[in-house]
C-alpha cells in the first residue's frame, strides 16, 4: 500500500453527483462500493482526499452537490516496472517524455504509481501535469504533457485542430502492396470490439463513414520484416495496430491484433515493435517550430522455446 512518504502522485477528480449523503465520505463509499469504508477513512486521515484547490478535507466534510474533489487512488502491492522514461524537454508550459514499453501513461486498473504521469509528477514536483494525448502501454515513445493550466487549451487545440505532426515507426511483415508504391493509405471505420478493450474494423452490416486514416510508408525493406513509418491522420484507439493487422501485416509482438494472446503482466520478453518516433508543431505561444525525436530504437526480440 502507498504511504505518505512515497511523495506526490496524480489525483483522480470527481464532481459530486446528486444524492442524499450527509458527508463527502458517505458519497464516496456509495459511489465506489468496491472500496471498503475503512480504506476511505484511512485516506481522509492521511490527507489524500482534497477539494479542487488542494485543501485537505476533514472526515466529516459536508456533502455538496457539484463540488469537485480530488482523491488519490492506491493499489496494494503494485509491482515495479523495470524500465525508465527520459525527459526530452521541459519548460514552464510543456514537458516531453520518452516512454519505455510496458509503462502506462496514466493511472488505470492495477497501475497507479507505475505510470508515466505519476513518475513525472514525482520527478518534476508538478501536480498540474496533464497528458495532451495518449499512447498505449505496449507502445514506446514520445508523450506531450501540459505543465501549466493557464496555457493548456492552446496546446490541446493542436490535437483538436490536427495541427501536430505525429510520426510512428513499426516493424511488421512485408506488405506486397508497397513493393513498388511508396505510400499506402488505410481508411476504415473503427468500432469497439470484443473484449471491450479491443477495436475492430466495421463490416457491411454496421459500416458507416470512415473515422480513421493512417498513412503508411516503408523505411527499410528486406527480409520477412520491414520497417515502416506510420502517420495517423486521425486518433482512434489502437488505430495503427488495427490497420496494420487488417492489411495482413500485424506489428511484431502485438498481443491483441489480429488475435488476443495470453501474456503475464511481468512478461517483458516481447515488446510491441511500435514507437512514437516524433512530434512536430508550431508552438501556439511563441510561434516557433518545434520538433522532438525519441531516442529509442525498435528491434525484433527473438525468443527461443525452452529445450
Amino acid at each position: 500500500m502507498l504511504h505518505d512518504g512515497d511523495g506526490p502522485s496524480p489525483s483522480s477528480r470527481l464532481q459530486l453527483p446528486p444524492g442524499p449523503w450527509p458527508t463527502v465520505l458517505d458519497c464516496l463509499c456509495a459511489r465506489f462500493p468496491a472500496v471498503a469504508r475503512d480504506i476511505w477513512v484511512n485516506r481522509f486521515d492521511r490527507g489524500r482526499v482534497t477539494d479542487a484547490s488542494g485543501v485537505v478535507l476533514a472526515l466529516d466534510a459536508p456533502f455538496r452537490v457539484g463540488a469537485e474533489i480530488r482523491y488519490f487512488r492506491e493499489v496494494p502491492d503494485e509491482a515495479s516496472i523495470p524500465f525508465a522514461e527520459t525527459v526530452v524537454y521541459a519548460d514552464a508550459h510543456l514537458v516531453v517524455a520518452d516512454k519505455p514499453h510496458f509503462l502506462p501513461v496514466v493511472p488505470a486498473g492495477r497501475f497507479v504509481r507505475e505510470t508515466l504521469l505519476a513518475r513525472l509528477v514525482r520527478r518534476l514536483g508538478n501536480a498540474d501535469l496533464v497528458p495532451l494525448h495518449r499512447i498505449d502501454r505496449d507502445t514506446a515513445g514520445l508523450v506531450l504533457f501540459s505543465a501549466d493550466p493557464a496555457t493548456r487549451a492552446a496546446y490541446q487545440d493542436l490535437f483538436r485542430l490536427r495541427r501536430i505532426d505525429k510520426r510512428y515507426e513499426a516493424l511488421a511483415p512485408a506488405l506486397p502492396a508497397l513493393e513498388r508504391e511508396s505510400v499506402l493509405v488505410r481508411r476504415s471505420r473503427l468500432l469497439p470490439g470484443e473484449p471491450f478493450f479491443r477495436m475492430r474494423e466495421a463490416t457491411a452490416p454496421d459500416a458507416g463513414a470512415d473515422n480513421s486514416e493512417t498513412r503508411i510508408e516503408v523505411i527499410e525493406r528486406g527480409g520477412p520484416v520491414w520497417r515502416y513509418a506510420l502517420s495517423p491522420v486521425t486518433g482512434c484507439k489502437h488505430q495503427l495496430r488495427v490497420h496494420m493487422a487488417a492489411l495482413g501485416a500485424p506489428i511484431v509482438n502485438d498481443p491483441m491484433y489480429p488475435v488476443l494472446l495470453e501474456r503475464a503482466d511481468d512478461d517483458y520478453s516481447r515488446p510491441l515493435q511500435l514507437l512514437a518516433r516524433s512530434l512536430a508543431f508550431v508552438d501556439p505561444l511563441s510561434g516557433k517550430e518545434r520538433r522532438f525525436e525519441s531516442g529509442r530504437r525498435l528491434q525484433v526480440v527473438v525468443t527461443r522455446p525452452p529445450t
